[in-house]
């Protein structure tokens, strides 16, 4: 990957320590397109099909997973430009710094009051509000002031496009590790919104012809936090075995504790390759049904579903048996093992991939 010079573990302590990506990786997230890995060529996106974006993220989150988790949720946000008016999406991002942050919580309300919408409201975790050029928002709709229900006496949920200056960015990121996320809370009090800036993430709703945005939102979801998961285990491994052997340097283990130890990692890498090939062969052909027949059986999405959470499942299992082999090492605050540890144990908390099935 190019700007190898930019993916060290000083850029990443500092990245820390600014709590936000450097502008250093800023710039060249831009330059690389990174945030608009969904969003069509034509409007100056990379356009790519699932499979190359998951690759890439994996890629990302294995050189730091606070600069994987930002470019995986924010392009994820910017897929949803293939929901939005044609206006809409060409005026967001025709900005080449374009950064969508948002929420999937459903926390404000939206009133619609003449060719306005009033929206007022608070959503959490937000991952790279402090660089975002614009936030999506949930809101439950009203009209006049009364609750618009679906068919089920459900309220109507929608989302919504703000801009930055619209939003009042909340100092809400305080956990252990994926620092440099910035994913902070945002808000926003009886702010006018037109109407053309609401969007509906639903398969009748598309309004881009490439079928990537057709492709269900919880699988889709699912695969790219996983692929996370796996990037920030593959670094965590490879420094756990490092700090292992700088051990061994001084404390010199036995042959039969050496021996232990290769088998063990050994082991654990083995599992997660032949997950990571199932989980890359599932989703490649998931979206050649979608191509070939314009939707994806249930069946095989549930198949999706089950191996992105299993993959999860065997990250959590192979870090922590091979953790305790790290030593001290990984205890210390300022160290490259304990901040992807951090890391690792703060993304893996996502309620989307706690249970195995």
């Amino acid at each position: 990957m190019k700007h190898s010079k930019l993916f060290n573990s000083e850029h990443a302590a500092a990245s820390e320590k600014l709590g936000q990506l450097s502008q250093e990786w800023l710039e060249m997230i831009y330059q690389e397109k990174w945030f608009k890995l969904f969003v069509p060529q034509e409007l100056d996106g990379l356009g790519l099909n699932l499979v190359v974006a998951l690759r890439i993220e994996e890629k990302l989150a294995q050189l730091d997973g606070s600069l994987g988790w930002t470019v995986t949720l924010c392009a994820g946000a910017g897929w949803f430009v293939g929901f939005m008016e044609r206006e809409l999406a060409k005026e967001v991002f025709a900005n080449p710094k374009v950064c969508l942050a948002g929420s999937g919580f459903v926390g404000g309300k939206a009133d619609l009051v003449g060719e306005n919408y009033l929206i007022s409201g608070s959503w959490t975790y937000a991952s790279g509000a402090l660089h975002a050029s614009h936030f999506t928002a949930n809101c439950e709709m009203l009209e006049g002031g009364k609750p618009l229900l679906d068919k089920k006496g459900n309220p109507v949920v929608k989302a919504f496009i703000l801009k930055k200056d619209e939003v009042q960015v909340l100092d809400g990121w305080n956990y252990m590790g994926m620092i440099a996320t910035g994913s902070h809370a945002f808000k926003v009090e009886n702010c006018p919104v037109p109407r053309n800036r609401v969007f509906e993430i639903h398969p009748e709703k598309v309004t881009l012809g490439n079928p990537v945005f057709r492709y269900p939102f919880l699988q889709f979801a699912e695969a790219t936090l996983a692929v996370n998961l796996l990037g920030i285990s593959y670094h965590l491994i490879n420094l756990i075995e490092q700090a292992f052997w700088r051990r061994h340097e001084y404390r010199k283990y036995d042959k039969r504790h050496q021996k232990h130890f290769q088998k063990l990692i050994k082991k654990q890498r083995k599992k997660l390759e032949k997950l990571k090939k199932a989980f890359y062969n599932l989703v490649q052909e998931s979206c050649d049904e979608l191509d070939a027949k314009g939707k994806i059986a249930n069946s095989l999405l549930k198949m999706v579903s089950r191996i992105s959470r299993k993959l999860t499942q065997n990250c959590r299992e192979a870090n922590g048996k091979l953790y305790p082999f790290a030593g001290l090492e990984a205890a210390k605050t300022h160290t490259e093992l304990n901040r992807v540890w951090r890391d690792f144990n703060t993304v893996s908390q996502h309620a989307l991939l706690i249970f195995p099935f």
